[in-house]
């Protein structure tokens, strides 16, 4: 069954909720709700990836992370931590977390330290920025899928060899500006995410909800988003991803429970 990644954001410019939960009580309270609606997983960040964000130092990070962090592993509550820092990803693993998920896809090796230093899994993402920054930059769909196969391939060798065994990596494919300017590498990686688990043998993720391909396919806005990432996410299900990472838990669980109820139908 696929496993459902709750996003929280404790962020100022997050393009989605910027700013909605910086406030530890308010955090919990949409974290606690995300486990209500079904979330298996609740992924904190605390530095945004979007194109105009600012940064954040690894301190601020942790500071905001650690209170909110701990209620929720108090509650019960399997934790993802969304960042590119080496040592947040320490500090966090010691605080017990159960996945660090990098955008920047392990290519630090001061990351690929960390999480060896620890026992989480792994989310690897794919980007076609230079850095752990979204880039609205153009690019094609020729070769994407793969150049994304050989960076995956590359950074698992990677992994393992500093002993992180394959169970515990997760592959992100990236979506909107982490793959182009335009809907089309996005569009084309959600086409082809069953060939992607196949030819890699991994577990895949996919994170498409309320990105900016979806905009600009239905010329909707951020929070107007919400059928058009049902959609793509019902897609990615459908081509046998292993975990989907999504702002709207409860729709997304009530899709995927009638889509059950019917497929179960005598």
């Amino acid at each position: 069954m696929v496993q459902v990644y709750g996003v929280l954001n404790l962020t100022r410019d997050s393009f989605s909720d910027g700013g909605l939960y910086l406030e530890t009580d308010k955090a919990v309270e949409h974290g606690l709700q995300l486990l209500a609606d079904g979330a298996d997983v609740i992924d904190v960040g605390a530095q945004s990836s979007h194109p105009d964000a600012h940064d954040v130092p690894a301190d601020e990070e942790i500071q905001r992370l650690v209170p909110v962090v701990d209620l929720l592993l108090t509650s019960g509550a399997r934790v993802s931590i969304d960042t590119t820092k080496p040592l947040v990803m320490l500090a966090m693993q010691q605080f017990g977390v159960h996945v660090i998920n990098d955008v920047n896809g392990m290519r630090d090796p001061q990351a690929v330290a960390a999480v060896a230093a620890g026992r989480c899994e792994v989310v690897v993402m794919f980007s076609r920025s230079p850095d752990a920054r979204a880039h609205r930059v153009h690019g094609a769909t020729e070769g994407l899928l793969d150049t994304m196969c050989a960076f995956f391939a590359d950074r698992v060798q990677v992994l393992e060899a500093a002993g992180v065994k394959r169970e515990r990596i997760v592959l992100d494919p990236g979506m909107g500006f982490f793959l182009g300017d335009t809907p089309e590498p996005s569009l084309h990686v959600l086409r082809h995410l069953r060939e992607l688990r196949e030819r890699t043998g991994m577990r895949v993720m996919a994170a498409p909800s309320r990105k900016s391909f979806l905009g600009a396919v239905t010329g909707r806005g951020v929070h107007e988003r919400g059928a058009a990432t049902l959609a793509a996410e019902l897609w990615a299900v459908d081509q046998g991803v292993d975990a989907i990472r999504t702002h709207d838990v409860r729709a997304l669980k009530d899709a995927l429970a009638v889509r059950r109820a019917v497929a179960e139908a005598p």
